[in-house]
């Protein structure tokens, strides 16, 4: 079966969307959909397992706790977060969608 990730958006993007296309018990993959969501105010992401992360369309600035400035993130950019390492969204693109893959992977 084959999918495009750029195709069936949601018409209505009020709440970031998070579609898990692959997973078993050591990797889970994952699009992303956002529309100018960022993290709550004061919520950090602290996962348990690593997560590799790329922008595929859109722009996003990811925090990670510590860190002066926030990265900015376009299409083509991933980074690799270990587990447990404190970060958050703090912006994505508001006037089209960013859409994300997420490889959550080890212990």
């Amino acid at each position: 079966m084959t999918a495009n990730l750029f195709s069936h958006l949601p018409a209505n993007l009020a709440n970031e969307v998070i579609q898990t296309l692959v997973s078993n018990n050591n990797i889970s993959i994952e699009r992303i959909i956002s529309l100018g969501h960022t993290s709550p105010d004061g919520f950090w992401y602290d996962q348990p397992r690593h997560e590799w992360v790329m922008v595929l369309q859109g722009e996003a600035k990811v925090r990670f706790e510590g860190d002066e400035h926030p990265v900015l993130m376009r299409p083509g950019d991933a980074v690799n977060i270990p587990a447990h390492r404190r970060h958050r969204v703090e912006w994505t693109t508001p006037d089209e969608p960013t859409i994300w893959l997420a490889v959550h992977y080890g212990d």
